[in-house]
């Protein structure tokens, strides 16, 4: 089951949302975290932390689903 994720805004980058949901504690990590973990979103896997996401996109980190909501 997908873990929901709010936002307040129209998008959220790939690095902004790993600190939302605590994957990492500052910006810095990002690089590393995105190097060292497998990360999908709707089924693609993606590298890059500046990638934007938007309401209705699925993001799995490892074995974690987590869909983008409004």
């Amino acid at each position: 089951m997908n873990q929901i994720v709010k936002l307040k805004t129209q998008f959220i980058t790939l690095g902004q949302l790993l600190k939302l949901i605590n994957k990492i504690s500052t910006g810095g990590e990002v690089k590393n975290f995105i190097s060292t973990h497998q990360i999908i979103i709707n089924e693609e896997i993606e590298k890059r932390r500046g990638r934007k996401l938007y309401e209705g996109d699925i993001v799995e980190i490892d074995d974690e689903a987590f869909q983008i909501s409004r």
